[in-house]
């Protein structure tokens, strides 16, 4: 014991100083770096010339905005990422600017939900209504890149290439095997037919009602992107289904030209010949290729304007928590809005969401923090991005009015608990046994090695009916309909953006640009300003300060080996509050 105490503590040590080093050297390298970038800046400048062409290299995960900067983009003095936001503000400030000839897309393995890819497709098409040409390149699209890329006036295909259409599939994992195999029981407590966030823990399989709720959203999605491809390619939806049924992702690239899945197949250097071609320069220097992010910060978007008319715009993005740093955390949301509430300079808020939802007691308090802000006499749009569900359909249901792209996952409107018992882990299988002393018959409730007794469980299932009721009725009041109506669309289910509209879930289909337009126009807007929420935070402290718990992590995984998995998912309910109002997030190909 001795000898492990102080091998641990020299770890302990040693790990400091390495830190502490870490930190030195990488704080010399952020110095060093912004003196050369500074020097560098100083000297040169990004400039827009006549006859450029608007490169959108689509090679990483597109998110809704950049919210903190990782240690390689404050290395590299890089601000930008990959961003739906960005991506837009490029393409449409593009459309109007007579120095931008068109655009090259190039389909590299980009990664996002297909609502995002709708809002980059709308924005493709409307820049197609300047006249001006997409050229789109892929030596292999993915299925979504290909829905993108179908709106390109010149579609090429590498010789060796491949396209992948074949059709949307969803896979859930379910852990009620390997959880009795290793003696943990989830005791579960729900409202609502659909809500089947809690079936990988209790059954092998999914539910008939979850099969037949996944199917309807999937088949619609499917509908969505099939019709796109067909009118943007001149073919019948019965074609590109045709197309993925015989999964031509590993025919010869040859015969795509012949199906018209594509038109042309050429190399990298004959594209760039196409490019020249089509913007008359006669020499590669002459050729100007400008990427998206160096647009950007060049040119000026619309209604980015100085003025004093202001339209916020806050970025609820991932799970919904009571505290924490990542996702929406009430803590920190709550008096970010009651402060914008405050601010006499801001009249309207476009909330952006895209989460799956989470705590019930933070979506509330969120909630509530946004009738605060509407009750000073402002005005309240939610934009919906690849979810807004649960949860986030909550924090959205008070909205004056509601967007969301047809292929937005909506709804879910439902409530559930999970206490995990792991006595016969703990207990049956590792021989752990505990001596409890306690002075009321409760005083251990909820506790993770004895199963709920009958009162305490008919107890959470009262609180769980009980925020089911204040959900409906919140979602009732906002949506200005019965509560019995919303009964009958809620259950728990989820909900594609189109079906929402009908069923009155959802005002009006578009993006988050749509969504200001609509808000600018009803305030009289002709020129505002657009402030963004909440503010982008530098994470390069955080990158050394989980250093040491990767390590940990790391260490765990060796020592626990198979029951590594089922500890982490432990560890991760005991972080939830009793109460959730969430969806899984789907995994859809």
């Amino acid at each position: 014991m001795l000898k492990n105490f102080f091998i641990s503590m020299l770890g302990t040590i040693a790990g400091f100083w390495i830190s502490l080093m870490l930190l030195v050297l990488v704080g010399v390298a952020v110095a060093v770096g912004s003196i050369a970038s500074a020097f560098v800046n100083s000297e040169t400048t990004v400039k827009v010339e006549k006859g450029s062409v608007l490169v959108i290299n689509l090679d990483s995960m597109i998110e809704e905005r950049a919210s903190t900067r990782g240690l390689q983009q404050i290395l590299n003095d890089s601000p930008d990422t990959q961003t739906l936001v960005n991506l837009v503000r490029a393409i449409n400030t593009a459309k109007d600017d007579d120095r931008i000839e068109g655009i090259y897309l190039k389909c590299n393995g980009s990664a996002s939900g297909f609502a995002t890819r709708q809002a980059l497709l709308n924005a493709l098409m409307d820049f197609k209504e300047s006249k001006k040409w997409i050229l789109a390149y892929s030596d292999a699209y993915s299925q979504g890149e290909y829905y993108l890329a179908s709106c390109a006036d010149y579609l090429y295909l590498n010789p060796v290439g491949a396209v992948d259409i074949q059709g949307l599939t969803t896979s859930i994992p379910f852990f009620k095997g390997l959880m009795d195999k290793v003696g943990v029981q989830m005791q579960v407590f729900k409202v609502g037919t659909y809500k089947s966030a809690v079936e990988p823990y209790i059954l092998d399989n999914m539910s008939d009602a979850n099969r037949e709720m996944t199917q309807h959203f999937l088949n619609n999605l499917w509908g969505n992107l099939t019709s796109a491809i067909a009118e943007n390619r001149g073919v019948s939806v019965a074609k590109v289904n045709q197309w993925a049924d015989s999964v031509i992702g590993f025919d010869d690239a040859t015969t795509l030209v012949d199906l018209k899945v594509v038109d042309a197949l050429k190399y990298t250097d004959e594209v760039k010949e196409e490019l020249m071609g089509l913007t008359g320069a006669k020499k590669d220097e002459d050729l100007r290729l400008i990427n998206y992010a160096d647009y950007n910060s060049e040119a000026k978007a619309p209604h980015e304007k100085d003025e004093d008319n202001k339209i916020a715009v806050y970025y609820a993005c991932g799970d919904i928590t009571d505290n924490g740093t990542v996702g929406i955390t009430a803590e920190k949301m709550v008096p970010e809005i009651l402060e914008l509430a405050e601010d006499d300079d801001i009249n309207a808020l476009v909330l952006r969401v895209n989460s799956p939802g989470g705590s019930a007691f933070a979506s509330e308090q969120i909630w509530h923090a946004l009738e605060v802000f509407k009750s000073k006499g402002k005005i309240l749009y939610v934009s919906m991005g690849d979810y807004a569900a649960s949860g986030g359909y909550y924090i959205s249901c008070g909205a004056d009015k509601i967007y969301a792209e047809p292929m937005t996952l909506t709804g879910s409107i439902g409530i559930f608990g999970m206490i995990p018992c792991a006595k016969g882990l703990i207990t049956d299988k590792l021989g752990v046994n505990f001596g409890t002393v306690s002075t009321n018959a409760n005083g251990g409730f909820p506790s993770l090695v004895e199963p709920l007794t009958p009162f305490q469980a008919r107890k959470i299932q009262g609180s769980v009916n009980r925020g089911y009721e204040l959900f409906t009725s919140r979602c009732a009041e906002g949506r200005h309909i019965s509560q019995d109506s919303i009964k009958a669309i809620a259950e728990g289910r989820v909900w594609d953006g189109a079906t929402a509209k009908k069923l009155g879930l959802v005002d009006e289909l578009g993006g988050l640009q749509d969504a200001v337009d609509a808000l600018a126009r009803k305030l009289n807007y002709k020129k505002y300003q657009i402030v963004t929420y909440p503010e982008v935070e530098k994470s390069f402290w955080d990158v050394i300060a989980e250093m040491p718990i990767k390590m940990k992590a790391n260490a765990l995984r060796e020592e626990l080996g198979a029951y590594y998995p089922v500890y982490m998912e432990l560890k991760r309910l005991e972080t939830l509050e009793p109460v959730q109002a969430r969806m899984i997030p789907l995994a859809i190909n």
